[in-house]
Order: C-alpha cells, then sequence, then structure tokens
C-alpha cells in the first residue's frame, strides 16, 4: 500500500514537471488580453475570409481597364491574381494561423473561467465557431461577393508585402500543391486570360439595357451576329429583283428609269442570269431628255458586274465591298444562276437594323397578336421580336412555314411552329404572303 502511494506521488510530480516544461505562452497573459487577441484573431480571419472572396470575384475585363487607367489598386491586384496559387497559399497560412491561435485562446480562457469544468471547453470551442462561421466567414464573403473592389484592391496592398515576407514558406508549401496539379495535368503557371464566346457576350449585351440604348443593343448584336451570317440570309431574292429588261421597249425603260427608287439597277437580257451590268440612274437621268438616247447609250454606261458565291459571310462581303469600291453584287449559286441580289445597305442593316421592316413588315396589334409579311427573313423576325427560330435552311418565314408543312398552307390554316401559333392570313399559288402570330397565354 506504502509502494503504491509513492508510485501516485511519482507519476503527480512526473505530470507537474512535464506541464511546466511545456506551458504555453498564452499562459502568463492577462484574461483581459486574450478576450483582445481572440476578438484580433477573428477579425484577421474576417480579413483573410473576404479578401480571398473579394479578389477571387473581381470582374476581370474592368480589372483591366483599370490597369489600363494605371490605377495602383488594381496593378497589385492583377499581379496577385496572375499567380493564384500563391495568392491562395498565403491566404490559407494566414487563415490557420488565426484559427488556431483563436483555438488556443479559446481553450485557456474557458480553463482559467471554470477550471473544474473540463467540458466547459468544449461548449466554448462551439461557441467560436459559431462566431466565426458568422462574423468571419459567411458574413465578410457574403459582403465580399457583392462588393469586391472596396475590399479586393485595398487587401493588395497588405498581401503584396506579406507574399515577400513569407515567400519561402509558401514556395515550399507551392512544391507540393504544383506537384499533385501536374499529375492532374494543371499548369499553374500557365496564365490563361477570359475570353468569352459569342453567346456570352450576347447575354451581356442583353443585360446592358439601363446602360446602353436599345438601339446601340441592337448595333452590337447585329455585329455580333455578322459571323455567322452569309450573303444569303439577307439578299433581296431573285424574284423582288428590279431591273431593266434591254428587251423591253425604250418608253417603258425610260419610265422605269425615272420613277425607280433605287440609285442602281442590274441591266439584263430576258433573264437576270444574263446580266451585262449596273446601271447608276444619276449617270443616265442627265442624258435621258437628249434626242439621240438609245439601249447603246444606257449600255455605255454600265459598270461591270460583281458576282458573290451564296455561302460568302457577310462580314468577308463588307470588306470586299469597301476595297473594290462597290455598293452592289448579284449572289450566285453553285451552277451560277443568279439567287439574289445584295447591297452595301442590306449588310449595314445587318448592324444597324432596318427601320422600314420594324415598321410594315411586323405590326402589332390591340389584341397582342402580330401580322408579320411572310417574305420577311427569319434572322429579321427573330432580331425583332427576340425569337429564335432557326436559320438554318429556309431563309424566309414562307420558307419556314413551306418547308414546316410540306405543302403551300391555305388561309385559315393555323400552326404551331417551334413553339409559335401562327394563322395563315393571306397566300398565292406560289407563297404564303401573310401571317399573323397569335399572342402565348
Amino acid at each position: 500500500m506504502h509502494g503504491d502511494q509513492d508510485s501516485y506521488m511519482s507519476l503527480v510530480k512526473a505530470t507537474a514537471d512535464f506541464q511546466s516544461k511545456s506551458r504555453c505562452p498564452l499562459d502568463d497573459i492577462s484574461t483581459g488580453m486574450l478576450f483582445g487577441i481572440l476578438v484580433a484573431m477573428l477579425i484577421l480571419s474576417a480579413f483573410f475570409s473576404g479578401s480571398e472572396t473579394a479578389l477571387m470575384a473581381l470582374n476581370r475585363y474592368r480589372l483591366r481597364h483599370l490597369v489600363k487607367l494605371k490605377h495602383t489598386g488594381a496593378i497589385k491586384a492583377q499581379q496577385l491574381l496572375n499567380r493564384p496559387d500563391r495568392l491562395l497559399g498565403m491566404i490559407l497560412l494566414g487563415n490557420i494561423f488565426v484559427n488556431t491561435v483563436a483555438a488556443s485562446v479559446v481553450t485557456i480562457i474557458a480553463l482559467r473561467l471554470y477550471p473544474e469544468y473540463k467540458h466547459n471547453v468544449i461548449v466554448a470551442d462551439i461557441m467560436v465557431i459559431l462566431v466565426t462561421l458568422i462574423f468571419s466567414e459567411a458574413t465578410p464573403k457574403t459582403f465580399a461577393a457583392i462588393k469586391p473592389e472596396p475590399i479586393a484592391y485595398p487587401s493588395a496592398w497588405i498581401y503584396v508585402p506579406l507574399l515577400k515576407i513569407f515567400y519561402p514558406i509558401i514556395e515550399f508549401v507551392n512544391i507540393f500543391v504544383n506537384t499533385l496539379l501536374r499529375l492532374l495535368r494543371v499548369d499553374v503557371k500557365q496564365h490563361r486570360h477570359d475570353t468569352l464566346s459569342k453567346d456570352e457576350l450576347k447575354v451581356i449585351i442583353a443585360e446592358a439595357e439601363s446602360t446602353m440604348p436599345a438601339r446601340y443593343q441592337k448595333m452590337l448584336m447585329g455585329i455580333l451576329d455578322l459571323e455567322s451570317a452569309t450573303v444569303e440570309d439577307i439578299m433581296t431574292p431573285r424574284n423582288e429583283i428590279v431591273g431593266i429588261d434591254l428587251e423591253e421597249p425604250l418608253d417603258e425603260i425610260i419610265h422605269q428609269i425615272k420613277s425607280s427608287p433605287h440609285t442602281r439597277l442590274p441591266v439584263y437580257k430576258k433573264s437576270i442570269d444574263k446580266v451585262i451590268g449596273f446601271l447608276h440612274l444619276r449617270k443616265v437621268l442627265v442624258l435621258i431628255n437628249q434626242e439621240n438616247f438609245d439601249k447603246q447609250t444606257i449600255i455605255s454606261l454600265l459598270g461591270k458586274p460583281a458576282f458573290i458565291p451564296e455561302t460568302t459571310p457577310v462580314h468577308a462581303q463588307m470588306v470586299k465591298f469597301k476595297a473594290e469600291k462597290i455598293r452592289v453584287g448579284l449572289v450566285v449559286d453553285e451552277y451560277g444562276d443568279v439567287q439574289g441580289l445584295v447591297t452595301m445597305d442590306d449588310l449595314l442593316q445587318e448592324i444597324v437594323g432596318e427601320i422600314i421592316t420594324d415598321e410594315t413588315m411586323v405590326r402589332a396589334q390591340k389584341d397582342g397578336s402580330f401580322l408579320v409579311d411572310a417574305n420577311i427573313t427569319i434572322r429579321e423576325l427573330n432580331r425583332i421580336m427576340h425569337w429564335e427560330l432557326p436559320t438554318e435552311g429556309p431563309k424566309t418565314l414562307n420558307g419556314l412555314i413551306v418547308e414546316f408543312m410540306e405543302m403551300i398552307p391555305e388561309a385559315g390554316t393555323s400552326v404551331k411552329l417551334h413553339g409559335h401559333v401562327l394563322e395563315i392570313l393571306n397566300r398565292d399559288d406560289m407563297a404564303v404572303k401573310l401571317v399573323k402570330f397569335v399572342p402565348r397565354k
């Protein structure tokens, strides 16, 4: 029994010696000071959490704009984001440090205030976790996500020197991190500038209603659509081409020239496939009242016709028109047959829109329906109505209806075309002329 007491006393003494040798530096600090340290750690944790979210939530395009304007905070932020592995390493290092210190401080405070209740340490830790979650994580991160710039740019001034001070530690950690990432075929040193697809740009432009007039939105949308549009999509179809047939009597030709709303007309013999040139009406009008005016005079004034393959992209043809200083051309298919006519005005209307089309080809009714000229192109109808009717295949609404129904429908026929209910109001033997789109319920 006496031996057991000696053994127990030896164990207690050994334990006390161990505790005295392994005292935490925080043990000598007053309780009030410990509370101050705890608050400071929570504030630092909020800084690291909020600044991380703010820097990562920065709009990279606005950031580049501010860098061009020599905004010092933006310059430093861009430097940090060029190597996100180092930045995140610094933030994680700081967060781990402050959270570890906070946990130690809470443990010491709990043991001092309630030494007889060991389970209070667990309660205190849970309370600190809740406080940290609310005040040091959720709140600063939410605020930073909503307003990243007021936090990100000042934080960048702090992180740049911190990265230099703790560079050896961060680089040591990143050696292992980068090795693991390379095993996953991720190269952190390969900085890729963010790029936007055409569809993403369209979404940005569509959401810029509060900062951009509607007419400018339409122009930008038109520019983005140039990439996928061909001259076939915007040309005046063959059956609507207005030209001068030299086989007609001279009096009829003169009347056509005087009454034409166009400044340039194709001149042909019998068929538009046998076009011999384009006539600029300004040149012929000054000669048309002369006694010796005849068809040969018209031929002498003709300009060389330009032929454009129907698959030519709109933007490429615009460049070609400008380079060759011409304003009109005939669109031909793979067999050389004329399919339509396109002018520089047609190309520009793809960007600025066609005012006449908006007013005459699509007419809103009081009941919410729309009367639509079936000759309207699908692209223009999509642009006016903000629809997404398919543009592959038929180019006009008439063509889309005929392809869908595999016939020319009778007047009064109703059909649901790609989610839109319409009624055929007028047609002739060859095409649908007028349709009415019923409002969606």
